[in-house]
């Protein structure tokens, strides 16, 4: 798979794989925001991506962040689909007491791509039965 990125300002960062085999490519800020306790902002990486159709982009929380600063992404994951040639941005929310410096050039987020299937739909009358039924939301409880 070939994942094509333009960089929207010359000072944009490239997308990486801190280590080898690693699934996520970090994103970078590419600006400076405050982010105050319980505030919510979208973050510009400066990038755009180009990718074959039957793939997605999912953009997920770095964990550093999240143990350490309170800082996490809302919709996540945020799926980008192979058709979208916009920048890509996060959606940053901070969950802590204490405000956050989002720092031009820093990991904010990291993004990862996985091969899709795309079903065919078919309307029924009737589903068929299964040992869960309709229990959600808790219906397992927490033993």
């Amino acid at each position: 798979m070939i994942v094509k990125v333009k960089k929207l300002d010359t000072e944009a960062k490239m997308p990486k794989v801190e280590h080898e085999g690693d699934a996520g490519f970090d994103l970078y800020a590419n600006e400076t925001a405050s982010l105050k306790p319980m505030e919510r902002k979208l973050i510009p990486t400066g990038i755009s991506i180009a990718f074959d159709k039957g793939y997605e982009a999912q953009v997920r929380p770095k964990s550093g962040l999240a143990i350490n600063h309170g800082i996490t992404l809302l919709n996540t994951p945020g799926t980008i689909d192979a058709g979208y040639r916009g920048e890509v941005k996060v959606i940053m929310a901070n969950l802590s007491d204490t405000e956050y410096l989002i720092e031009k050039g820093k990991k904010i987020a990291q993004v990862v791509f996985n091969k899709i299937e795309e079903p065919e739909l078919i309307e029924v009358k009737e589903l068929d039965e299964s040992s869960r039924g309709e229990g959600g939301f808790g219906s397992t409880g927490l033993e």
